[in-house]
């Protein structure tokens, strides 16, 4: 139906101090399966990243030094994680995971990482649980590799994409969007070449309206060949880390614009899934399958 990146390893491990809801990783292909969204062969299993791809949007001294364990406490204070083997092996496999779904896309029209969306992590440090970009090392690894002349990132995450617009920055072949939270993290924004802040407590009718007027212009102007989404849920009034008021229904019909619009222009989509922190693990994953089921249904 469509291609799946996921891998045991995506799950591991629980931000230090918190309990966020990194089960959902395991759950969320469980249920695809359970509900004959996606069928086994649909998942594939990517392998660590080149580090080549990874340093044409990241730092080469932060790469390394985050590789080989060796960067500092406040550092890692900042990106919220231990560093350990697995995280590293996380980290790099989820980039993978994006860069080979992005490629397939380009023959299915859509792909998904069950993971990924780690748009936090600037072009020299990580920060927000994110270390590696891995929407950032596909989308370069697409224009660079004469895949697509034009991307754009839609970042619908509650939190807005500092470190994508970071590395982006003067990088006229990939066009970065975010509609985010004005007064969530992060609290100093970095600039992407099309910023929404959404008031608190911004609701379905007020969200949709404002993504429907915008993201079709957005199309034409731009003129994308190729399209990631980051679909955090996170936008939903149940979130604990989130600040606006969607309801799931809303959420899914965030996903329609986005997935329906594409569909329409031929333009392909490489999905990464985001944050979502929602006390009861249910809401998370029906708000996440709501995408794959948008998907499937178009």
């Amino acid at each position: 139906m469509f291609p799946i990146a996921y891998h045991p390893v995506f799950k591991y491990p629980v931000p230090e101090g918190h309990r966020f809801p990194m089960d959902k990783y395991e759950l969320l292909p469980l249920q695809l399966l359970r509900e004959g969204i996606a069928e086994e062969s649909d998942f594939f299993s990517p392998e660590p990243v080149g580090l080549a791809h990874v340093y044409a949007v990241h730092d080469r001294a932060y790469v390394d030094r985050f590789v080989a364990g060796a960067l500092t406490r406040q550092e890692m204070r900042r990106i919220g994680f231990k560093h350990s083997p697995a995280l590293v092996e996380r980290e790099l496999r989820i980039a993978q995971g994006t860069v080979e779904g992005a490629l397939k896309a380009l023959g299915t029209g859509i792909a998904f990482n069950i993971a990924g969306g780690t748009h936090h992590a600037s072009r020299r440090m990580g920060e927000g649980f994110c270390m590696i970009n891995d929407q950032a090392v596909a989308a370069q690894y697409l224009v660079d590799h004469g895949r697509a002349k034009q991307v754009l990132i839609v970042d619908l995450d509650v939190h807005q994409g500092n470190g994508t617009a970071d590395i982006f920055t003067g990088e006229s072949r990939v066009f970065t969007f975010s509609m985010h939270a004005a007064g969530n993290y992060p609290f100093r924004k970095t600039r992407s070449d099309l910023d929404i802040a959404l008031p608190d407590r911004t609701g379905d009718s007020g969200y949709l309206a404002l993504l429907s007027e915008t993201f079709p212009k957005l199309i034409e102007k731009i003129k994308p060949d190729f399209i990631f989404y980051q679909a955090g849920v996170d936008i939903l009034s149940s979130d604990k880390l989130g600040r606006l008021a969607c309801t799931i229904e809303g959420c899914r019909q965030r996903d329609e614009i986005v997935l329906q619009t594409a569909r329409k222009h031929n333009i392909p989509v490489q999905c990464s899934m985001g944050g979502g922190y929602s006390a009861q693990l249910k809401v998370i994953i029906e708000a996440h399958a709501n995408t794959y089921r948008v998907a499937r249904g178009l």
